[in-house]
């Protein structure tokens, strides 16, 4: 990974608390050398992995390469052993619990769809919304306040505006993943992880959830871990693959594709 970006001391990272006068990274997401171990078992080796604003990226590798303890540590349910995690330029992830990096603006939507199902489609959308946490704000009731035109705008972005007034249980299984992902957005984040959102979906569903993700990653930053490697292609972006714990290459769908190392761990599996 370059230092080109860093612009002061790790040692100068805020944890939490009121951001530096500057900036250790001009990146959104900064990861150097971050190394976890389970029970003797490491299964990351020294990851370094840097995210532009606005930038989406997909992460495809075999199982067991990584993936998903990468991104428990970016959300705060791991703490790393040893290494730098920072985002926004100048919060200390691995010094941050999981509601507080959500609150920085930090959205994982883990694979299988977590709705509420005997909640209509915008209600689902409602009580995700980002806002007061206060006693008194919950006592009166805010939520019942939103603008109606603030859900709708995120059901239009989702493609289920048609659906607002059906309960959630009654949609497709794409379809979940879909309201999911609004409600991800409801949250307004800065960065959306997302895990294999396609599996399960029909060829229409995916190419739809292609169009979805490039659509958000123009005001959001995006990280998808696929396998579907059709799907990866459609969404026209970088790409890094996992390996060990590590990145085994990175680049362009075609380059990563041609990687003999990538070739041989996993696509030619």
């Amino acid at each position: 990974m370059s230092d080109a970006d860093l612009l002061t001391p790790p040692a100068a990272v805020a944890g939490g608390g009121p951001a530096t006068e500057r900036k250790l990274t001009r990146a959104l997401l900064y990861l150097d050398d971050v190394q976890v171990t389970f029970d003797g078992y490491r299964a990351l080796r020294g990851l370094s992995l840097t995210l532009g604003r606005g930038e989406m990226r997909a992460i495809i590798g075999p199982n067991g390469a990584g993936k998903t303890t990468m991104m428990d540590v970016i959300t705060g349910k791991t703490r790393p052993d040893v290494g730098i995690a920072v985002f926004d330029g100048v919060h200390d992830l691995t010094r941050l619990d999981e509601p507080t990096i959500a609150d920085l603006g930090i959205g994982r939507k883990f694979q299988k769809p977590t709705v509420f199902e005997s909640h209509t489609v915008a209600d689902n959308i409602v009580l995700a919304l980002k806002g007061p946490r206060a006693a008194l704000a919950s006592l009166f009731g805010w939520r019942n306040r939103v603008p109606p035109d603030r859900v709708d705008e995120l059901l239009t972005t989702v493609g289920l505006l048609a659906h607002r007034e059906r309960p959630a249980a009654d949609l497709s299984h794409g379809q979940k993943q879909w309201l999911e992902i609004g409600m991800l957005l409801a949250q307004d984040p800065k960065l959306l992880l997302v895990d294999e959102p396609v599996a399960g979906m029909t060829d229409a569903e995916t190419e739809a959830t292609a169009t979805l993700l490039r659509g958000i990653a123009r005001d959001h930053a995006v990280v998808v871990v696929e396998h579907d490697m059709h799907f990866v292609r459609a969404l026209a972006c970088r790409v890094t693959c996992l390996h060990e714990g590590a990145v085994l290459a990175e680049g362009s769908i075609d380059a990563v594709s041609a990687d003999p190392r990538v070739v041989e761990v996993y696509l030619g599996r």
